[in-house]
């Protein structure tokens, strides 16, 4: 999955454009849900050695909350890094270079989404 095939299945999924809130990084595109305004996911461009990767150049990468406990198994997958520029504990990277699974990346966008969406309050009922 690359960056434009991840920013249209974003699009068509969940009813949110990509937002670019930062004028020196034109190229970070952040997923807010529309009604908390929390992010979901963000896609950048970074160089490949910020992720460990022994080889020259950048790679567009995309970041996604996850549970603590997926993301320790995730980073023994391929295309998948301790999240790069966010809490490495709650959150993953993963490559848009072909070498992490396109259903992968998008069942991971769905668990974040869902971490991330406005949690709905019970009410008590009164015992009378």
């Amino acid at each position: 999955m690359n960056r434009e095939e991840l920013i249209k299945h974003i699009s068509e999924s969940y009813g949110t454009q990509a937002d670019y809130p930062f004028m020196q990084y034109p190229d970070v595109a952040v997923f807010r849900h529309v009604n908390n305004k929390k992010w979901f996911a963000v896609v950048m461009n970074v160089q490949k050695s910020r992720l460990g990767i022994k080889s020259e150049g950048a790679v567009d990468i995309l970041n996604l909350k996850c549970d603590p406990i997926l993301v320790g198994s995730l980073r023994n997958e391929d295309g998948f890094y301790p999240a790069y520029h966010m809490s490495k504990t709650n959150w993953i990277s993963a490559a848009l270079d072909g070498s992490a699974s396109a259903d992968k990346i998008k069942w991971l966008i769905d668990i974040s989404f869902e971490l991330t969406a406005r949690k709905v309050k019970s009410r008590q009922k009164d015992d009378n």
